[in-house]
């Protein structure tokens, strides 16, 4: 009664229409034998439905209608089918086997040709994905350095992303895009499985951990439209999806053995099955090396675990715990004119970076009906992150080795739930989806900054009592709370028209608690001032973010869509309090507000060309930045609300299956060409600082390209990419480029790059080799200028390396 009244409200006139049900079985032609896990496609829908082990299938809620349905599973050739449904249908589908074993070639063609633009699907679990600018990551498909966590190749194929390049095997993750800082993807809402996994989700949303790529499914990209359902961010979602049990296996070993280039070592070793009603997959991942400067040692040990029992076919319960640990040498930052005398110079050699990482995670599902799934989401963190060395904003100054270094400890304490409801109904003779939700968010987190010890070993101790007048100390406490209600609905107003309208309802309340030292000291270094300042300060808002989404089905392959969604930012504990030589923090900085918008048409071309293309549109109402100023005398950057800006641009991606187009009975071969490309413009249309109104918006390459060729023959499989971005900008100012700057590295553009990687592969029975060349021309160029670790200054990219993994499964 209550959805009836739901639909009433809505629209008037309105009628219930009955669904359908469409089931069977799934066969070999051959033997007559059921196919467990065989693949029934919607077309027509873009849903998927995988057969139990016993080849059966379940389409429930299906209008009436003609319907183009293919099925596929690897070891039978893929059938494809119209289908016209007017009442509950049962069939049996019978696949042919293929006359000999598939080789990888003609694995990864296969997957292409039923997959070939994988995007979210309008409904999967309890998340509502129609009409929003979605990517999928099948990490089957990439072909690239996973050892090393190459994030240049990983993403080739999401539009528009700009990545920072650190060089130390990907232990962070540093993407950004449409005008976004990529600093440790702070713009993202990012989640494992459906959780959180960075460091404070409104407070401090870095992320120090990133899953390796060798254990993971996909990896799904949702832009500014999923702050709706994840979030407040202007960049919308990454969820890392991890590799499930296998349900034919008792026992599934996967081990992966790789070295490289300045002592690279990486070792990932995961179990994985199922036994009766339990399954299980945990990995154990390894990684060392010392990377292409002096002092930058790196040694990393993660371990994940998940338990999972399901208890019916409507009830599942599970558990996953994660652990990282990794400790990193960071050999500083340059001066533009120390990077191009030498790029691989560093001057600094006792900073380092610590980090300790233990997330958890409770999932309960629980389907009420074939129309009814609900899921609640128990997760928390508890974590350190610790950094030590010497950091002044004169990149070119030795360090004082008799001083003591700057040390920050971060403790995070936090928890949460977020429980969701999705239900299907019936209206205008379609079926319509509701979704709604609720989050909750609690934390405690603990910062300090102070001396440390004056060795160069990897120390993170304070040495408060025999450093008393150390310019830069302070302790605070920044507890925060979070709830959050939020709805979407489908209406699918016809076959082909969809609307999905949507709500987030926010209440945050952030605190800051502690204390600082206010120190001045006179030319010979003794004390004028030193005093301890008390602080409180407490931020409580609460407001609702409104949006809405639409898709038009062109055909069974290719789709109309088109977004609107307003965005927020919180104030960080960042910019509520921390004190860094490189830049000083407006006291009156405020959040930020505003919107992101898509519009584009996706899809396939027979089995030739898939394809995305768009324009967006991206809003900021006080946009949080960077400017150069004079304070004291000294050229300082202020972090505050430099003013109002717009970004917009259009984005494309095309995959041409060059093979299918030519000599498409050339099963055994592959030739791919893909291109992704982004043109992004953007202006500071008002600001209350000098010089910056009418400028470009910093971290946006006007051209952000991404090109490669895949090949392959038989059990190999190679290709080449090439990635090239013009130049950027680091702050609001748009300060250009001094190459002979020899004192500080921090403002400036960065030049336009490009790079040129390589990667094969080769299969053999239970065993495959992989190996590659990164940055195949040996260019020498920098991805960013940081203004605190791991700088300050300009941060080189890696020149020149090459990996090589050897695979085992079992």
């Amino acid at each position: 009664m209550k959805l009836k009244v739901f639909s009433i409200l809505f629209f008037l006139g309105s009628f219930v229409y009955a669904q359908h049900t469409f089931s069977g079985k799934v066969i070999s032609a051959e033997t007559g034998e059921p196919i467990p896990n065989a693949e029934v496609w919607n077309k027509t829908e873009s849903e998927v439905t995988v057969a139990n082990e016993n080849g059966d299938f379940e389409i429930t809620d299906i209008s009436s209608g003609t319907y183009e349905f293919a099925v596929f599973s690897y070891e039978y050739a893929i059938l494809e089918k119209q289908i016209t449904i007017n009442g509950d249908l049962e069939m049996e589908f019978s696949l042919s086997p293929l006359a000999e074993s598939l080789s990888e070639v003609m694995i990864t063609n296969r997957r292409e040709q039923l997959f070939a633009l994988r995007k979210l699907r309008k409904v999967e679990g309890t998340a509502i994905y129609a009409g929003k600018k979605s990517e999928v990551v099948v990490m089957d498909k990439v072909s690239g350095n996973l050892a090393a966590n190459n994030a240049r190749e990983i993403y080739s194929q999401v539009v528009g992303l700009n990545i920072y390049d650190n060089g130390d095997a990907g232990l962070q993750l540093n993407i950004g895009g449409r005008g976004l800082d990529p600093n440790r993807t702070q713009n993202f809402n990012t989640r494992q499985n459906g959780y959180d996994i960075s460091a404070d989700v409104l407070g401090y949303p870095e992320s120090y951990y990133t899953p390796p790529p060798e254990a993971l499914r996909e990896i799904q990209v949702v832009r500014g439209a999923a702050s709706l359902q994840y979030g407040t961010q202007f960049g919308g979602l990454i969820n890392f999806k991890f590799k499930e049990p296998p349900r034919d296996k008792k026992v599934e070993l996967v081990s992966r053995q790789s070295v490289g280039s300045y002592n690279l070592f990486t070792s990932f070793n995961s179990l994985a099955g199922t036994i009766g009603k339990f399954s299980y997959y945990t990995y154990y991942n390894y990684k060392s090396g010392e990377g292409f400067r002096p002092n930058s040692e790196y040694d990393s040990n993660n371990f994940f675990t998940h338990l999972a029992w399901d208890f019916n076919d409507r009830t599942k319960l599970s558990f996953e715990y994660t652990y990282l640990d990794y400790l990193a040498q960071q050999p500083g930052g340059l001066t533009d004119a120390q990077f191009y005398e030498n790029p691989d110079y560093s001057n600094r050699e006792r900073n380092w970076f610590d980090v300790n990482w233990n997330l958890y995670a409770l999932k309960f599902e629980h389907s009420f009906s074939d129309k009814t799934d609900f899921s609640l989401n128990l997760f928390g963190l508890d974590a350190s992150r610790k950094a030590v060395g010497f950091r002044e904003n004169r990149v070119s100054q030795p360090d004082d080795l008799s001083a003591p270094r700057e040390l920050l400890v971060d403790d995070f304490s936090n928890w949460g739930a977020e429980a969701r409801l999705l239900t299907r109904y019936n209206l205008f003779d379609e079926e319509s989806v509701l979704l709604v939700g609720s989050k909750y968010y609690d934390a405690n987190n603990f910062q300090k900054q102070g001396p440390g010890t004056t060795s160069a070993k990897a120390e993170f101790t304070f040495t408060n009592d025999q450093f008393p007048n150390y310019p830069r100390q302070s302790e605070y406490n920044f507890p925060n709370k979070n709830l959050a209600f939020f709805g979407e609905n489908i209406f699918n107003l016809t076959n082909k028209l969809s609307i999905t309208p949507g709500f987030r309802i926010e209440y945050i309340n952030t605190k800051a608690n502690g204390s600082y030292k206010e120190i001045i000291l006179d030319l010979a270094n003794n004390p004028l001032i030193n005093e301890t300042r008390e602080e409180e300060k407490d931020l409580e808002r609460s407001f609702a973010l409104l949006g809405v989404g639409a898709s038009y089905n062109l055909d069974a392959s290719n789709e109309l869509y088109g977004n609107f969604s307003q965005n927020y930012r919180s104030v960080t504990f960042s910019d509520i309090r921390i004190v860094n030589p490189s830049f000083v923090v407006d006291p009156n900085i405020s959040e930020e507000r505003g919107f992101t918008s898509d519009f584009g048409i996706r899809g396939r071309l027979k089995n030739y060309l898939s394809y995305d293309a768009s324009i967006f549109g991206l809003w900021y109402q006080d946009r949080i930045g960077e400017v150069l100023g004079v304070e004291d005398g000294f050229i300082v950057r202020k972090r505050g609300n430099i003013g109002d800006a717009f970004i917009y641009g259009v984005e494309t991606f095309a995959d041409w299956n060059i093979r299918n187009t030519f000599f498409e009975q050339a099963e055994n071969y592959r030739l791919n060409l893909f291109v992704n490309t982004a043109f992004t413009n953007s202006e500071y249309t008002a600001s209350g600082e000098t010089n910056v109104e009418g400028n470009q918006v910093e971290f946006i390459p006007y051209v952000n390209l991404k090109t490669g060729l895949n090949f392959g023959y038989s059990n190999f499989l190679a290709g080449f990419q090439y990635t090239y971005l013009s130049k950027q900008y680091t702050d609001a100012t748009n300060a250009p480029q001094d190459i002979n700057d020899n004192q500080r590295g921090i403002e400036g553009s960065i030049p336009a790059y490009g790079i040129l990687d390589f990667s094969a592969s080769y299969s053999f029975g239970k065993f495959k080799l992989e190996t590659g060349v990164n940055n195949l021309l040996d260019n020498s160029y920098f991805t960013r200028r940081a203004t605190g670790y791991p700088g300050p200054g300009i941060i080189p990219a890696q020149p020149i390396s090459w990996y090589s993994s050897i695979q085992f499964k079992f």
